[in-house]
C-alpha cells in the first residue's frame, strides 16, 4: 500500500531520510530502520574530512522552523565508505550516498568508492547554499556536466538534488534528466540570514545559512508541482514534511517519495504516525497504492470558482 519504486529500487514506504539528518553513524542510520523509515540518505561527504564552521551552526528560528550554515562537515569518505559497509551488513532499504567533490571527476569518484562499498544509489550534492557546490545547480549547463559525469562512473541509479534558490528551475531539472539522472531531490534550503535583535550580530558564525522546515513546507510543494509535467522521471520532495497530510501534498504535486529531515528533532516517532496516518487514509479512500495518487493536482485545470477583478 505505501511501497514505492524509484528508478530499480524499492522502497517499503515513501519515507526517506533527508541528507544532512542523522546520516552519518551506522547506529542512528539502523535505528531510523527499525522505527520504519523507507530509505536513507547519508550526508553528503566529500574526499577528505571537513570540519565544517563553527558553532552555533544551527538554530530554530520559528516554531519547527531552521536556520543551518554547517558547511558540508563529513568525516571523508574513506570514513562513509566504513559506515557504508556497516550499514548494509544489517538492512536492506536503499541507502542513497548524498556525495560532493573537487570538479564533476571529484563527484564522479566519491560516487565510484560509495557504489564499489554497497550503496544502492548516489544523490549528487549541487545545490547546498553555504558552500561552493552552491552555484552548480544555477546553471543548466553544469548540472548537465556534474550529473553526467557521475552517471558515466556508476551503474547504480543518480539523483540531482536541485535548490529553490533560482527563478525558473524548469531548465535545471530537464538538463539533470538529460543527463541521465534517475530522479530529481527537490528542494534544498533556501538562504536566510537571522540576526540578534540587540546587537545587530548574525546568529550563525557563518552568518548566512539555509532555511529547512516548516515555512519551507508550500515552497517544495510549488517545485515539485513545477518540475512534474516537464519530466519524465521519478520526483522526490523535501521540505517541511512534519505529518501524512504533508506527504500527501507532495504526492499530489507529483512527488514519487518524500525526504524528511528537520522533523527529527521531534523523534523518530514520527515516521510510525506517518505511516499508519497514510495507511489509514488510502484505506478509507479505497486507495491500493499511494502512488495512485501521484500527480493529482495536475487533474483540475482551473480554479474552482471565481476569476481574478481587474485592478481599478
Amino acid at each position: 500500500m505505501l511501497n514505492c519504486q524509484i528508478a530499480n529500487l524499492e522502497f517499503p514506504n515513501p519515507l526517506i531520510l533527508a541528507s544532512g539528518i542523522l546520516g552519518v553513524a551506522p547506529s542512528s542510520m539502523l535505528r531510523l530502520a527499525r522505527a520504519g523509515i523507507g530509505g536513507i540518505t547519508t550526508k553528503s561527504v566529500g574526499p577528505r574530512i571537513r570540519y565544517g564552521y563553527n558553532n552555533p551552526s544551527i538554530i530554530e528560528i520559528e516554531d519547527g522552523t531552521f536556520l543551518n550554515s554547517v558547511g558540508l562537515a563529513n568525516p571523508g569518505i574513506d570514513q562513509m565508505l566504513l559506515e557504508i559497509s556497516e550499514f548494509k551488513k544489517h538492512s536492506n532499504i536503499p541507502l542513497i550516498v548524498s556525495v560532493f567533490g573537487d570538479g564533476p571527476e571529484g563527484f564522479a569518484e566519491m560516487a565510484k568508492l560509495a557504489e564499489k562499498a554497497g550503496c544502492d544509489a548516489i544523490e549528487i550534492n549541487i545545490s547546498c547554499p553555504h558552500a561552493e557546490v552552491a552555484s552548480i545547480a544555477l546553471s543548466p549547463d553544469l548540472t548537465h556536466e556534474f550529473t553526467l559525469a557521475v552517471k558515466k562512473a556508476v551503474s547504480i541509479p543518480v539523483f540531482a538534488k536541485l535548490t529553490p534558490n533560482i527563478a525558473n528551475i524548469i531548465p535545471i531539472a530537464q538538463a539533470a534528466e538529460k543527463a541521465g539522472a534517475d530522479a530529481i531531490v527537490a528542494i534544498n534550503t533556501l538562504r536566510g540570514l537571522a540576526l540578534d535583535y540587540k546587537t545587530g550580530r548574525p546568529l550563525l558564525s557563518h552568518g548566512i545559512g539555509g532555511v529547512s522546515g516548516k515555512a519551507i513546507k508550500s515552497i517544495g510543494v510549488r517545485v515539485i508541482y513545477e518540475i512534474y509535467p516537464h519530466v519524465n522521471i521519478p520526483l522526490i520532495g523535501v521540505g517541511g514534511i512534519y505529518n501524512w497530510q504533508d506527504v500527501l501534498e507532495y504526492v499530489y504535486a507529483g512527488a514519487s517519495a518524500v525526504q524528511i529531515g528537520s522533523a527529527f528533532y521531534q523523534g523518530d516517532h514520527i515516521l510510525q504516525e506517518i505511516n499508519q496516518g497514510l495507511t489509514q487514509f488510502l484505506e478509507s479512500e479505497n486507495v491500493s497504492n499511494i502512488m495512485d495518487l501521484r500527480g493529482k493536482a495536475h487533474q483540475y485545470t482551473e480554479q474552482l470558482e471565481g476569476k481574478p477583478k481587474e485592478c481599478l
